[in-house]
């Protein structure tokens, strides 16, 4: 089976948040919930100019996800396709997955106390369409979305 890679050139983002639009939108994350976060740094001087980085804070689907070692109710799980889903039924809450994950990409519901985390639009990838986020949504082409032949 192939598996699936979301790749993000960071250099390439000027910050627009479409990103962050497009998964709200599509998954229907309550207010405070993101699956995707467009962070500033900056401005500041560099080589005698004012410059404006942006970093794009996503799930990474690791091939060895700490988020779902540490997890007690077993709710985070790696799908044979490298898309790594949490089941929120199944989530207590505890927010062991935020504290592990290296890449800041887990949050809470502030509503549910459940954690949430990208999940590649695996509804949308199964139907074969593109993530919410890399489907030509982002206007920098920042954003795509592979499969790599395993």
């Amino acid at each position: 089976m192939n598996r699936y890679e979301l790749v993000i050139d960071q250099k390439a983002c000027w910050g627009c948040k479409a990103c962050e639009v497009a998964c709200k939108q599509e998954n229907q994350a309550p207010e405070g919930v993101q699956y995707i976060s467009v962070r500033e740094n900056g401005p500041k001087w560099v080589e005698g100019k004012l410059d404006m980085v942006y970093q794009v804070t996503v799930c990474r689907h690791c091939d060895h996800p700490d988020c779902a070692e540490v997890c007690p109710v077993e709710a985070i799980a790696k799908r044979e396709d490298g898309i790594v889903i949490l089941d929120q039924e199944r989530c207590n809450g505890c927010g062991a997955c935020l504290e592990a994950c290296p890449y800041q990409a887990v949050t809470l519901d502030p509503y549910t106390n459940k954690a949430g985390k990208c999940h590649l639009c695996f509804h949308r990838v199964e139907k074969g369409l593109l993530p919410a986020c890399a489907d030509n949504i982002c206007l920098a082409h920042g954003i795509t979305f592979r499969e790599i032949a395993v």
